[in-house]
């Protein structure tokens, strides 16, 4: 990029080239990433005023931008932008943790441990699993961000802090594009473990009703009626053990909701052992458990149609190496044959 000489008021030009995790995307959608000081109705401003071109030519917002184009960008701003300002947090790493269920040139399939955030939250916290993920990365050599104008490693599905298992994190742009498409269509299958107060009956079933979010107290509550702001939810379920109070239960997601598996049980009067939010605090003191007794430890790739560069993973289903309450309550369950 050129120095801009003069005062801070100087129109400084700053040219980006269009790498492959770059390319397809709009103009306006790259911008909002390769330059996060800028806010949507500047961009939009700047492209309808030339300020912001494709290889030196006026450009439309929902141009689809190609690998070797350049956008140039003309700003009143003497420093240039910083692309990698919000995704920093890696640097701090200083030795990266991670427990790899299954790793290939596109994907990564990590076992997040319980207590761990998936990114940072309100309360910024930079020892998450995103920046040990994009640390190990880059101590590989795999992702270079200062080659990456926009682009960096993400994850593909988020699970609570206090929930263990398996999530997905995309090493490429297109990678990231298709798992997400899997996911919205369904296309990728889910399972969980959880251990609950009580034994569900039937043993067998589909859990089925709405849930409706409170994002302020981030609450979700169960509405047996469709209502306003409220998203069907399905969870099939099966009762794989029982010892004294407690049951061992598989959990397949049919949709994706906040919370979903742990108020559902809750509200069909099967609380998971350890939950504070939703469960008995009365049970819970018995066993001393803090965290939800809950883990995403099988994923399926089940691909109804064409998934492009990832067409290879259809059919294939991971699990993870070891679940620690299922270590401390149903010993004799054998994972690998769940």
């Amino acid at each position: 990029m050129p120095e801009c000489p003069g005062m801070v008021y100087s129109i400084c030009m700053h040219e980006f080239l269009i790498g492959k995790n770059d390319a397809g995307q709009r103009l306006d959608r790259f911008l909002r990433k390769a330059v996060p000081q800028l806010p949507s109705s500047m961009i939009q401003k700047s492209i309808r005023m030339k300020r912001i071109k494709v290889n030196r030519k006026r450009a439309a917002g929902d141009q689809r931008l190609a690998e070797g184009d350049r956008v140039q960008v003309f700003l009143r701003d003497s420093a240039p932008p910083d692309p990698h300002a919000v995704t920093d947090d890696w640097r701090r790493i200083a030795k990266p943790d991670l427990s790899l269920v299954y790793e290939d040139a596109n994907l990564l399939l990590v076992d997040k441990k319980a207590g761990v955030l998936c990114h940072s939250g309100t309360r910024h916290e930079y020892n998450t699993l995103i920046a040990h993920i994009q640390a190990y990365l880059a101590e590989k050599g795999e992702w270079q961000p200062e080659a990456e104008n926009a682009f960096a490693p993400a994850l593909c599905n988020r699970i609570d802090r206090n929930t263990s298992g398996i999530v997905i994190a995309a090493k490429n742009a297109d990678a990231l594009r298709i798992v997400n498409e899997k996911i919205k269509s369904r296309e990728i299958d889910k399972y969980y473990l959880c251990v609950v107060h009580g034994c569900p009956r039937p043993q067998t079933g589909v859990l089925e009703n709405w849930l409706f979010k409170d994002s302020v107290k981030n609450q979700v509550y169960v509405r047996e009626l469709p209502c306003s702001g409220a998203r069907t939810a399905r969870t099939e379920y099966r009762v794989l053990a029982s010892e004294g109070p407690l049951s061992l239960v598989e959990c397949h997601l049919l949709t994706g909701r906040t919370h979903q598996i742990r108020v559902q049980m809750a509200h069909a009067g099967w609380p998971l052992l350890g939950d504070g939010k939703y469960g008995s605090e009365r049970l819970n003191r018995r066993y001393g458990e803090t965290r939800q007794a809950l883990c995403s430890y099988r994923l399926c790739f089940s691909f109804l149609r064409g998934a492009e560069s990832l067409s290879y993973l259809n059919g294939k289903a991971f699990t993870v190496s070891q679940v620690d309450f299922l270590q401390r309550y149903f010993p004799e369950v054998d994972l690998s044959r769940l």
